[in-house]
């Protein structure tokens, strides 16, 4: 096995996986540089969730390859990869999955304590990016006095509150109304390039795919094309991590 090269913080080469007997991926290879956002597009069922997870270490390849940094995940055993996805990766997934007991500022803030920060410091972490999405309000209510919306929200705060190396969103707008997209696609956008954090971004939708650096598409499980789309304009240059941007 060969490393990527030192500016991919992912690699995928010649990926293959099947859901049952149906191809998902067939030969899928991409990169994805540091600090860079991706679009990958295609109509439903074209494996865009299939190579995320994939990406992400949630499902090994049957075949090829899967490389963060210079670490092969498609070699790592369950426990590498839950500590990877844990430390080094966010996630967002189309419907917001939150824990029932817990309110909306613990939701957000769980990737942190579940590495031993502090309550009180993840506590404000939460409630910082909460405010940015404009939930703030929602602070202390439980999922179940939450709009659809309003969970999807806190489901992207507790992606980014750990400020993670590679933030993984599959369709992370659908459960919202068209006012909303743009300016929680913009938060999510602006958050990564400030703080430097690389996404993955799945999404049929050719408005949001227009927010990324470039774009892949998949049609059946197979990339068809390429598009490097013009650099974003009116952001800030890239900072260190930090609860501030």
């Amino acid at each position: 096995m060969v490393a990527p090269p030192d500016n991919d913080v992912l690699r995928a080469r010649a990926l293959h996986f099947k859901h049952n007997g149906s191809p998902a991926l067939s030969g899928v290879s991409l990169g994805v540089r540091e600090g860079e956002i991706l679009a990958v597009g295609g109509p439903r069922g074209s494996g865009k969730t299939t190579l995320l997870r994939c990406l992400s270490g949630q499902l090994l390849p049957q075949q090829g390859e899967v490389w963060f940094n210079s670490v092969p995940v498609h070699t790592m055993g369950p426990l590498g990869r839950e500590r990877l996805r844990r430390d080094r990766f966010g996630w967002i997934d189309p419907v917001p999955v939150l824990v029932p007991e817990l309110n909306a500022w613990e939701n957000a803030a769980l990737p942190l304590m579940l590495r031993g920060t502090g309550r009180r410091h993840a506590k404000a972490a939460a409630l910082e990016w909460l405010e940015r999405l404009d939930v703030g309000e929602c602070a202390r209510k439980r999922p179940h006095a939450l709009l659809q919306s309003e969970r999807q929200r806190v489901a992207i705060a507790r992606a980014l509150v750990s400020c993670p190396t590679v933030l993984f969103a599959d369709e992370p707008t659908a459960p919202l109304h068209r006012a909303d997209r743009t300016h929680v696609l913009r938060t999510l956008t602006t958050a990564a390039r400030s703080h430097g954090i690389t996404v993955v971004l799945a999404t049929h939708d050719a408005e949001t795919a227009a927010l990324a650096d470039r774009a892949v598409t998949l049609l059946d499980g197979r990339r068809v094309t390429t598009v490097h789309l013009p650099p974003a304009t009116g952001t800030e240059g890239r900072a260190a991590c930090s609860l501030s941007a």
